[in-house]
């Protein structure tokens, strides 16, 4: 299930399900670990109501849930009502601004004429640091919570109404020896109140009401995660000394001075496209770490069908959301991740795959060993995104103190290893894996990156008065430049070839599909121009090849995809980012107002797969439009960002030509 709203700090990420249910919970790092969906199984914190004698859970089907963010603001919102019951619940969801802790507040309304005694059962099931060992849970009669505990992470639960705290509790097992979850505790309304467990805990207490008819109470829920009981200790009190609502209200001030930072003047977009482009850049902030890292998605549903999250940074889909940063005025954010990527940098010059939000190399799939020949496991765009979007930084602050400080521990060694790791016949980069992570070889994407990395990297070394180095950059880079669109253009199919492979005879291998991201890079990477021959004819096969007939009328990646496809589906599934990539050619391209018409029907494409909390996934269902893989992908915000922010600006320069 997509993750429905995601709240955060920057130290503690907060995912909600689209019944209200939280799914994950990242700390102390934006994407690890997470102590609810960790690695270890699909777990879940539920929220169930006891009346009348039976209890009713918010994933039962008879709640119809509705669930997103308020407007210009991270703060969830859920409403549920169960029409058989007569019972309605809304909550407002906050991750505090400054402090660790996750709050929720319940309202409760009895939809019936008379008064009733109903109970509010939330249930913790938690997996720290994922694993099912080692965890004990306990009741703290000091404090009047519950506290889960293991090593330095340590996590504590309370609940009042009023002045009032819960009344029942229970904890116990889950996930092993037979243990379905202590959650099932409830079922008769009552609580058996065990005060500790250890191994594979889980936790439930209860608040309970008697509420006249048609009327309403409240509650108010909060988690608070430390290193030790000590410090939750501390944040407990701090919440009831300051009220819960009090940091609610002090968050939302907090998100809506954040968000009028941003000074683009979105007031000729359509209401729909204004709150997508508002909530993407609090979407991007949510997943972007305080030390700097960048994460892929929040979203662990994927684990279950797969191997792996996309909880780690990329450094090349972060870059793209850093640019979006600097973009948008967010200069702060952006300049924490390039200077985590200049301590993430090998000594010989390149970054690896992907790495985990604490800098810890990420898992991978890339081998070293390729064909029985040692080989450099990189996606080479990577460095020199990283490396181009630095640029681009730069020339919109002019913050000459960051590049003099980042110059001899990234851009000159990232410069010097892409000038090295070249074919010496071709004067293309040496193979990589692909920006999708699937192919081996030289894509066209790859070598526009390269192109455009080492460009940068030349302007960098003028700036600085080093001469001969700014002299050499621009040279390889050219020569790349004519390789380009001499070794990667197939004249007669008037395609950028997706990539060639050197074979053990030394002849190239070409792989001719079309993708999309051929097209998109040479303009990304400023390799050619809009309105080259070349890029027009590849722009007319990839409208032709990679655009979808279904009800989703987006664009896929490349011809035959079958990532996350589903066998009765008529084509490859549209992705957000390709669709979007087309709306920013069609954008670079416009010679007048008219020619803006279909990039705006595209930016409404995009928010129309959204979902109400304005949610965008990597890709969708050709047909039914169902998202697919995984929500949110960052860089589907980002881009969409990115995209609008052209749009705008083309509008005004063409306003301008009258």
């Amino acid at each position: 299930m997509a993750r429905s709203v995601t709240i955060g700090n920057g130290n503690l990420l907060v995912g909600l399900d689209a019944r209200g249910q939280v799914r994950d919970m990242y700390y102390p790092y934006v994407g690890e670990a997470n102590h609810v969906s960790g690695a270890s199984g699909n777990f879940v914190h539920r929220i169930g109501v006891f009346v009348d004698g039976e209890i009713s859970w918010l994933d039962d089907p008879g709640w119809r849930v509705t669930s997103g963010l308020e407007e210009d603001s991270c703060l969830g919102s859920v409403f549920a009502e169960h029409a058989k019951l007569g019972i309605a619940i809304s909550t407002r969801d906050v991750v505090h601004n400054e402090h660790d802790v996750f709050l929720r507040h319940f309202t409760i309304h009895n939809q019936r004429e008379e008064t009733r005694t109903i109970k509010l059962f939330l249930s913790q099931q938690f997996r720290i640091y994922e694993s099912r060992r080692g965890d004990t849970g306990f009741y703290d009669p000091r404090v009047n919570a519950i506290i889960h505990y293991k090593g330095d992470m340590t996590i504590l639960v309370n609940a009042v109404s009023g002045k009032q705290s819960f009344q029942e509790y229970n904890i116990g097992l889950f996930g092993i020896e037979g243990k379905e979850g202590t959650y099932l505790d409830a079922v008769d309304g009552v609580l058996e109140q065990n005060p500790i467990e250890h191994g594979s805990v889980d936790s439930v207490l209860g608040l309970s009401f008697t509420i006249s008819g048609h009327a309403s109470n409240d509650a108010h829920y909060w988690v608070v995660c430390g290193s030790s009981i000590a410090e939750v200790h501390t944040m407990d009190q701090l919440v009831l000394s300051e009220g819960p609502d009090r940091l609610i209200g002090s968050t939302a001030g907090y998100w809506h001075a954040w968000l009028d930072k941003e000074e683009t003047d979105l007031s000729l977009l359509p209401a729909e496209l204004q709150t997508l482009y508002r909530r993407s850049l609090m979407v991007m902030r949510v997943h972007t770490d305080n030390r700097g890292g960048i994460i892929a998605s929040s979203d662990t549903d994927m684990l279950h069908h797969g191997r792996d999250t996309y909880s780690y940074v990329w450094p090349r889909d972060a870059a793209m959301i850093a640019h979006a940063f600097d973009r948008t005025g967010y200069r702060d954010v952006s300049v924490r991740f390039f200077k985590l990527m200049a301590d993430l940098l090998d000594p010989s010059g390149y970054l690896m795959h992907k790495y985990r939000a604490d800098g810890v190399l990420g898992s991978s799939w890339h081998p070293w060993i390729i064909n029985g020949e040692a080989h450099l496991p990189i996606q080479e765009d990577e460095t020199a995104t990283v490396l181009f979007m630095l640029w681009e930084h730069f020339e919109r602050y002019r913050d000459i103190e960051l590049v003099e400080s980042l110059y001899n521990t990234f851009i000159e060694p990232a410069a010097e290893f892409m000038c090295e790791y070249i074919e010496s016949l071709t004067g293309l980069p040496q193979a990589s894996f692909d920006l999708w992570e699937e192919k081996y070889g030289t894509s066209t994407y790859t070598a526009a990156s390269v192109y455009g990395g080492l460009m940068a990297a030349a302007k960098f070394a003028n700036l600085l008065g080093k001469d001969d180095a700014s002299r050499i950059y621009q040279a390889v880079a050219q020569r790349m430049q004519t390789a380009i669109g001499e070794v990667l253009y197939d004249k007669e199919a008037g395609v950028f070839v997706k990539h060639v492979l050197h074979t053990s005879d030394g002849e190239l291998e070409y792989d001719r599909t079309v993708d999309s991201s051929s097209l998109y890079g040479l303009l990304l990477f400023r390799v050619f121009e809009v309105d080259d021959p070349r890029v027009t004819k590849m722009f007319e096969v990839v409208k032709e090849r990679l655009e979808v007939t279904g009800n989703s009328k987006g664009f896929v990646r490349y011809e035959g995809d079958r990532y996350y496809r589903r066998q009765e589906a008529g084509s490859p599934n549209p992705w957000v980012i390709c669709t979007l990539w087309i709306a920013r050619y069609h954008i670079e391209k416009a010679q007048s107002l008219k020619d803006l018409k279909y990039p705006l029907e595209l930016l409404e494409w995009t928010a129309s797969h959204a979902t109400t909390g304005g949610v965008l996934a990597e890709q969708m269902h050709p047909d039914t439009r169902e998202q697919l893989s995984t929500a949110p992908l960052v860089w589907s915000h980002a881009e969409f960002v990115l995209a609008v922010q052209a749009y705008i600006e083309k509008v005004a320069e063409l306003k301008d030509q009258k």
